[in-house]
């Protein structure tokens, strides 16, 4: 678990850079429990990430820091750790799978890193072992770094000062940093609230490996939902999240995508897929009756895929 105290230090060193969202209530009437929206997705990049990697690169030894900085990412943490690289004239690569979206890559090189493409199994190489050859800079672990997690963390202690009686806060799943950041809040100051992870099922290694009782690979398969899922739960973080989560709700691509669009309709709000997740687990039900917090962990999703999804 991540200390308290750790989060707490987070929140101050993060408060000029990162922005405290708002928790809303969704205006659905016909929900099956009342649904609030954290809403991540007005972070200056668009995402939680910024949070996390604000929170390492602030950390690091300066001298830690001249060579360069770069991490592994689908897209939003590479920009998490490229708006903060920039923020402190540090340079950044980027090494980024090769079904990573466009509005994601364009905007990493609008923040002035280095792409540098991978195949899925050599980008998941990197996040296993936090290595890239030709890259000798300081690696910013996307998932499992304590001081990411610390950043991440910080969500929590909003979502508890805005609804202190929340019931079950519901977060979306891609390594598990940002929902055992989350957890490791919620556990230290209000231990009764339900906290679980959010998947898709077609990438749905945490879920698999809670049935299973150990991390167990899976037939991971590309989506429009590119921001959570993979081939495994990384061993590092398998104890973290057996311990801090309640389990893994899993939902479909079509409820993903229902829920998507009700968020634009009903509450204005664009969420990319790994955002819209803990919504659809909501309205479907699974989170249980109550208050449930929702992190919309980011809205940068491809118009062309939006459109699309609007068009059905």
């Amino acid at each position: 678990m991540i200390p308290l105290e750790a989060i707490q230090a987070a929140r101050e060193r993060i408060a000029g850079s990162a922005l405290r969202t708002p928790l809303l209530r969704l205006p659905l009437a016909e929900a099956p429990a009342e649904i609030y929206l954290k809403l991540e997705n007005l972070q200056p990049i668009g995402s939680f990430k910024l949070r996390g990697a604000g929170n390492a690169l602030a950390l690091a030894p300066r001298e830690a820091l001249a060579k360069g900085v770069y991490t592994a990412s689908a897209g939003n943490m590479a920009q998490g750790v490229a708006w903060n690289a920039r923020r402190l004239g540090v340079s950044c690569s980027a090494i980024v799978p090769d079904h990573a979206p466009a509005t994601k890559l364009a905007a990493i090189e609008r923040l002035g890193a280095r792409v540098i493409r991978a195949p899925f199994e050599r980008w998941w190489e990197v996040i296993v072992s936090g290595e890239f050859d030709g890259l000798d800079g300081l690696f910013i672990h996307p998932v499992s770094d304590a001081d990411v997690m610390a950043g991440n963390g910080t969500i929590g202690l909003e979502i508890l000062a805005d609804l202190p009686d929340v019931d079950a806060v519901v977060i979306p799943y891609g390594g598990g940093g940002l929902s055992c950041g989350i957890a490791s809040a919620i556990r230290a100051l209000k231990p009764e609230t339900r906290v679980y992870a959010a998947e898709v099922e077609t990438a749905a290694p945490l879920a698999a490996s809670l049935r299973a009782g150990e991390p167990v690979d899976i037939d991971y398969e590309a989506s429009f939902v590119d921001g959570i899922g993979g081939k495994s739960v990384l061993p590092e973080m398998w104890r973290l999240a057996r311990a801090l989560l309640d389990g893994s709700l899993v939902v479909s691509l079509d409820e993903t995508r229902a829920a998507i669009r009700l968020l634009a309709e009903r509450g204005r709000v664009i969420a990319e897929g790994a955002g819209a997740a803990p919504v659809a687990a909501a309205l479907a039900g699974r989170a249980g009756g109550g208050k449930v917090a929702c992190v919309v962990s980011g809205g940068n999703i491809d118009r062309e895929v939006l459109a699309g999804i609007f068009a059905g």
